[in-house]
């Protein structure tokens, strides 16, 4: 049967980040495995944090600009400030809370060492790529943060194929066993 899109994605992204990168040490590995459960829990809560926070202040601004086009307006001035309230910083802010939830879904996989919560955490890490492509498109800096986005999803899909071994189908952690 041949191999899904996803799948092949996988794989391609397997030789880059996995089999051909640098290895990350033992010591890490094993660190990263014990402890990303709560790392991506407090990714995804920090990450809805910031959506919150993007939206305060892209509404204040949006509220500010409507304010100063219309006193503008009122003395027969031009309308020059256009409000910061753009479909990119919409799609941003979607994007933004969708990874986050992904973070979040992904505690329980990740704390029972399942691929369904490694899986969670690539699909945030794609996502994030996309997340940097629509941040370049809005008026917050949007070239700094599309590096900075992509720089991340590089991170992370590198620290993702280093301990993805550490994810079966149905392995459960010896602390959740008897539950």
């Amino acid at each position: 049967m041949a191999a899904s899109k996803s799948d092949q994605l996988e794989t391609k992204l397997s030789d880059i980040f996995g089999k051909n990168a640098p290895k990350m040490p033992e010591n890490g590995k094993k660190w990263l495995i014990k402890y990303m459960p709560w790392i991506t829990l407090g990714v995804g809560l920090v990450s809805l944090w910031l959506a919150q926070s993007l939206w305060v202040v892209a509404h204040t601004l949006s509220t500010a600009a409507n304010a100063i086009n219309q006193f503008s307006a009122l003395y027969g001035g031009p309308v020059t400030v256009t409000p910061d309230m753009s479909l990119t910083v919409w799609l941003a802010l979607v994007v933004l809370v969708a990874e986050a939830l992904l973070y979040i879904a992904a505690f329980p996989g990740l704390r029972d060492h399942r691929k369904a919560g490694w899986n969670l955490l690539y699909w945030a890490a794609l996502l994030n790529v996309v997340y940097a492509v629509v941040v370049f498109f809005t008026d917050f800096d949007g070239f700094t943060r599309f590096i900075g986005a992509l720089i991340g999803s590089v991170i992370g899909l590198w620290i993702l194929f280093q301990i993805r071994s550490a994810y079966g189908e149905v392995r459960v952690s010896k602390s959740h066993a008897g539950k």
